[in-house]
């Protein structure tokens, strides 16, 4: 039954017009979920990574730095959990101004700094590209005379029984899914990307995720990355309670080599261990920065399809019906490929450089003036905060989409700048000029409305 589900699989794969490397991606994915192989990596295999340096360890950057620099977002999410369709890179983040906006504004900002050519290129999904792309017009400062934006592919979601493509007529696109963020290596070679940046004469790219305003290219970091002949390197952050479901970063006993380990790829006896930060010290930011010949050079190694471990998440085929069949998706994920390049290396960086908003609670602290944006649109805590920015948890009934969201704040977010902690239960309407203090939490078992300019917390 798999070896026909297999067949159906890639025949629908290329109706729908996929690359055969991209086919071929997901027969190994495929293969290697037929074959009995676990996705499970075991503490007992790993221990803890260590002696990781700083970026306040690395030197400043000369005005060269960003010369042989391309910074690729990805661009292929749609703002589902915050109730939308739409590109969640379209979504005002902050004074006006969407996430793509202030990406390219930050874009053109190091430009003129640097001197350097910067390109910005995104890796877009068939949901996202043309929204994004008419959203660039707007932007035409930012061609370079290189490619704007390459496809992610697309994979059928599998029958949990069977492994065969499952069929959902009430909504056919539900029948597919992306592969994860790990498609970004294959997905730049077959789109030709990857060739052009080098023949351009580009060597290194940052790779981030377009929700992270944080995740600007750092020029000290490109320096690094070129004296010291730097495959892959991954910024990490200092794992807290927060991290218990954030993918952190090992070495494997076997050989040293660092490798990621995310939830999904955690043995159900292995749970609690998987949830000790204090162990597994490090922590993924999802911020990357490659060697593009490196990649090229493996990329040929092994046909265009490096082996990451694998994911396999079990969900429905409309997640948002639990009655609905029963799914695998195949996914892998982009910093698992730290462990097809020897050499690779770990760099600690604060935690203003990861900030993904996921949820409209950390919309609320983006848009607050728990933040600043600067003039070269690098948005960082206020002055005061020491980096720590407030915690957030608004009842998901109410604010849990974002148009909810934002009608219960029509005067914009109440003032969090001196806030530690904001808990709101219920349906609450926040007047203009409210500030929070301190620790607040909210109550409400019928509609409320906070007066304007009230003062909540200790």
């Amino acid at each position: 039954m798999s070896a026909a589900g297999l067949k159906a699989a890639e025949e629908k794969m290329r109706r729908a017009g996929e690359p055969e490397e991209a086919i071929a991606a997901f027969r190994r994915a495929y293969q290697r979920v037929e074959g009995g192989e676990s996705a499970v990596i075991r503490s007992a295999e790993l221990e803890p990574a260590e002696g990781v340096p700083g970026l306040d360890e690395l030197p400043e950057a000369g005005e060269d730095a960003l010369e042989s620099v391309v910074a690729i977002k990805l661009n292929g999410g749609l703002a589902t959990t915050m109730g939308l369709r739409q590109p969640k890179s379209l979504v005002v983040a902050r004074e006006g101004q969407t996430f793509l906006d202030i990406i390219v504004g930050q874009t053109l900002a190091l430009r003129e700094r640097y001197r350097a050519r910067l390109p910005l290129v995104l890796m877009n999904s068939q949901a996202t590209r043309a929204a994004t792309m008419a959203a660039l017009e707007r932007h035409p400062e930012l061609d370079v005379g290189l490619p704007l934006q390459f496809m992610q592919s697309m994979i059928p979601k599998l029958t949990a029984d069977g492994l065969e493509p499952v069929s959902w007529p009430p909504d056919p696109s539900l029948e597919w899914c992306p592969p994860g963020h790990g498609d970004v290596y294959g997905a730049l070679r077959r789109s030709g990307v990857l060739t052009t940046l080098l023949e351009h004469g580009f060597r290194y790219a940052m790779i981030s995720n377009s929700d992270n305003l944080g995740a600007r290219v750092e020029p000290r970091i490109a320096a690094y990355m070129a004296a010291g002949e730097i495959p892959f390197l991954m910024e990490v952050v200092i794992g807290t309670e927060a991290e218990r479901k954030g993918g952190h970063i090992a070495r494997r006993r076997a050989d040293g080599q660092l490798v990621l380990r995310e939830t999904a790829q955690t043995a159900p006896e292995d749970e609690e261990s998987f949830r000790d930060y204090r162990r597994w010290r490090y922590y993924n930011t999802n911020n990357v920065w490659l060697d593009l010949r490196a990649l090229a050079a493996s990329l040929d190694r092994c046909g265009g399809v490096l082996d990451l471990s694998l994911i396999v998440n079990r969900k429905t085929v409309d997640p948002r019906d639990r009655d609905s069949t029963p799914v695998l998706q195949l996914e892998s994920a982009m910093g698992a490929a730290i462990q097809s390049f020897p050499g690779a290396r770990l760099l600690c960086v604060p935690r203003t450089r990861f900030v993904p908003v996921k949820t409209t609670n950390d919309l609320l602290v983006l848009r607050s003036d728990a933040y600043r944006m600067t003039p070269e649109r690098l948005v960082e805590p206020a002055p005061g905060r020491d980096g720590r920015l407030p915690f957030v948890d608004l009842d998901r009934r109410f604010y849990g989409v974002l148009d909810e969201f934002e009608a219960r704040f029509p005067a914009g977010p109440p003032s969090l700048r001196d806030a530690e902690r904001l808990v709101v239960r219920g349906d609450v309407r926040f007047g203009a000029g409210v500030v929070v203090r301190g620790a607040a939490q909210i109550d409400a078992a019928a509609p409320l409305k906070i007066a304007a300019g009230t003062v909540l917390g200790d």
